[in-house]
């Protein structure tokens, strides 16, 4: 590899994807208000791609403050639903609102990577993809969280897709990667192209 690259994420999934992948990678992880961004953007009508867009870069550009030499990912990801913003659970019965709020419609994850070198974004990519979650029954539902726990909270729309979440949906429509937080064949194709990565 050519240049050091840093994933600007505590995410420890986005850390498994990019390990399986044979990418050669340190982590740091960008400290930033998530919170009153979003506020703020909501405030200026920003739309949920954008959100994660601008989520995504800040991050990149947090760590690459301190480390310009590096190519450094930023990566976000928000749930779209009817237009509107969700953000992740606060709670067991807030996950469960939102599940029932998403039970029988579609609604869209929206995952974020910016790649930044020197303070400066070089490359960014927004992955969308369209989920249809089943007309689940409140048993069902209140026995997942109980198996689930506070695993809940750490993701948007409180379900985890790569494990029992997946019986929560009956179609999808896009990429794996995207679902799980990060563009990760885009992100691979840029590091290819750009000599990161071996061709």
């Amino acid at each position: 590899m050519q240049k050091h690259l840093i994933l600007a994420s505590a995410s420890e999934i986005r850390r498994e994807m990019l390990e399986n992948a044979g990418v050669e990678f340190t982590t740091s992880v960008a400290r930033i208000d998530e919170e009153s961004i979003k506020s703020s953007l909501l405030a200026e009508n920003a739309s949920p791609q954008d959100i994660a867009d601008t989520l995504a870069e800040m991050k990149a550009l947090r760590v690459s403050a301190k480390n310009p030499e590096a190519l450094v990912i930023g990566s976000d990801q928000v749930l779209e639903f009817q237009g509107q913003l969700i953000n992740k659970p606060t709670s067991l019965k807030d996950a469960r609102d939102q599940l029932i709020l998403l039970r029988g419609k579609p609604h869209k994850l929206l995952s974020a990577a910016v790649i930044a070198r020197n303070g400066q974004p070089l490359w960014r990519h927004v992955g969308a993809v369209r989920l249809w979650m089943r007309d689940f029954s409140d048993g069902y539902l209140d026995a997942y969280l109980s198996r689930l726990g506070d695993e809940a909270l750490t993701t948007v729309g409180g379900y985890k897709l790569e494990a029992e979440g997946v019986r929560l949906f009956t179609r999808i429509e896009g990429d794996f990667f995207t679902v799980l937080g990060m563009p990760l064949l885009e992100v691979l194709n840029y590091l290819t192209e750009t000599g990161v990565l071996e061709k």
